[in-house]
């Protein structure tokens, strides 16, 4: 009777052209940007995310203090532009108008100017809440179909695409699967996906700060011994905090009172930013460099943290998995006008080769600044103070580090 039971399933089985896993900023972000086709093409997409969403009376956004961040470059506002999205996300974004990039104890600096490249900013830096709301709240104007609070227990490969079996016993038959779950579920390690780990050694404390004074659109980088420290605008006289620790020291730096820590952070940093006056709620990650071995599979594609998890020194992240939502989102359009489904193993290969030089690029780029400047000795101290000074007297080579950042060069 096991073939009766089989059938059962299948028949009572939902099927989706494409279901992403994870409705968190990428998994909605791609959701989104598959929004057109669902309306006009009729392109089924569903969305499996594990967290509840807010009850219909606490949607509306309260900007607080210790709300976490993320930069967006300047491309990826671009991405957001094209969606329609831009306009309510600009109402909470912080403009970055100026890079600072030092080293403690060094006189090189470099400094980046978005009016050296004729843009308004060469990124902004957008609550993270406020991002997700904005995106959700699209996400209720299209027709696409939301399982949550929801998890896959199963994912299973089939002929045409994959099985995937709810805790709450629904299924769904999709002929593209996109984990998009950060790989909290693991769903990538079931299917025998492995992944690279290169432990950096260093735990990223990561808190809102007040300054005494405005920050101008200013976002400072400054590489010490211990680990790289960022500073990035928000609104009002707040900055996002990113300051990295050794392991030797993160417990004691968590653990401190405010005004001690405040007191170790202006140590830290200088007078640059002004004199440091509160901080909010602080958070500690350890950082690893983490890439996912493969990323595409026959009906199968891997996306955001999934797929890679960078350090934050370079602010990244968010804007590589962005440029991978839209490169697969491209693929899936050509794919439907040459007839071809989303799963298709040549519209992922499409995917795959737009994705990958930019993925080689910004991983080694990331990964070699920490390289870099971890290296403690006098004679590279000096060879580093000097380019940076090299740097920023070559308007060039600054203005090409500069699309880098904004991600508007591939």
């Amino acid at each position: 009777m096991e073939w009766l039971a089989q059938m059962s399933r299948t028949q009572q089985a939902t099927t989706v052209d494409v279901a992403i896993i994870g409705g968190g900023l990428v998994g909605a972000s791609l959701a989104c940007a598959l929004g057109a086709m669902a309306e006009r093409d009729g392109l089924r997409v569903a969305i499996i995310e594990a967290q509840p969403l807010p009850a219909a009376g606490m949607q509306a956004y309260q900007p607080s203090f210790d709300a976490r961040a993320s930069a967006i470059a300047h491309g990826s506002r671009r991405h957001f532009s094209r969606l329609g999205l831009w306009p309510a996300l600009a109402t909470e974004a912080a403009p970055i108008r100026h890079i600072h990039v030092s080293e403690r104890g060094r006189l090189g600096v470099t400094r980046l100017h978005a009016d050296e490249l004729g843009v308004d900013a060469l990124g902004y830096v957008i609550p993270n809440a406020w991002m997700g709301q904005v995106l959700h709240r699209r996400l209720e104007t299209l027709p696409i179909d939301w399982y949550c609070p929801a998890r896959v227990e199963t994912l299973e490969a089939t002929g045409a695409g994959h099985r995937l079996e709810l805790d709450d016993g629904r299924m769904l038959e999709a002929g593209l699967t996109v984990l998009a779950d950060g790989g909290r579920s693991g769903l990538k390690e079931r299917l025998g996906i492995a992944s690279d780990h290169h432990p950096y050694d260093q735990t990223a404390l990561i808190a809102n700060v007040e300054i005494s004074r405005a920050h101008g659109g200013w976002a400072f980088e400054r590489f010490s011994r211990e680990g790289p420290m960022a500073l990035l605008p928000l609104g009002g006289r707040r900055m996002e905090l990113v300051w990295t620790h050794g392991p030797a020291t993160i417990d004691e730096t968590m653990a401190l009172p405010d005004a001690r820590f405040l007191e170790r952070l202006q140590q830290a940093f200088g007078d640059r930013a002004g004199r440091f006056r509160r901080v909010g709620q602080r958070h500690a990650y350890p950082l690893s460099l983490v890439t996912a071995r493969e990323t595409i599979r026959p009906h199968l594609a891997i996306l955001g943290n999934a797929a890679h998890t960078l350090h934050p020194v370079a602010g990244q992240g968010f804007n590589l998995a962005l440029r991978g939502v839209m490169d697969l989102v491209s693929a899936i359009e050509t794919a439907g006008r040459d007839g071809r489904s989303p799963g298709d193993p040549r519209t992922l290969a499409a995917f795959e080769a737009r994705r990958a030089g930019d993925h080689r690029q910004i991983v080694r780029f990331s990964d070699g600044l920490i390289r870099l400047f971890g290296i403690d000795n006098a004679a590279m101290s000096h060879a580093r103070a000097a380019g940076l000074i090299g740097l920023n007297t070559l308007g060039p080579l600054r203005r090409a580090l500069a699309r880098r950042a904004m991600g508007i060069e591939r």
